[in-house]
């Protein structure tokens, strides 16, 4: 298991693109007998409508960029999953995540 905190995150949904802004986001790529596995937990989401239009929406799918502390880009496609209350997210990984 690998972890990585980030400093950016970008989201594409919808055909409209947006810089997410958070307090704290951290992704796990777990590599377990040749199956890969990744998340994103994002603590402090500044944008409450979104977090509000995701919690209201079937549709949650999204594009992933991320840029971790240790200058790697990260690539790929996920499921929004928000928890408004606590103002905060995670993002469950679908298939593969490209590292740039």
């Amino acid at each position: 298991m690998e972890t990585f905190e980030l400093l950016a995150l970008e989201m594409t949904y919808q055909q409209q693109t947006i810089q997410l802004s958070f307090t704290s986001a951290e992704l796990v790529r777990v590599t377990e007998y040749g199956d890969r596995l990744w998340y994103v937990d994002i603590n402090g989401v500044g944008d409450r409508e979104l977090l509000a239009l995701f919690g209201r929406s079937e549709d949650i799918g999204i594009a992933l960029t991320a840029v971790a502390s240790t200058g790697q880009t990260f690539r790929g496609h996920g499921y929004f999953h928000p928890n408004e209350p606590h103002q905060a997210a995670a993002i469950r990984g679908d298939g593969e995540l490209l590292e740039q």
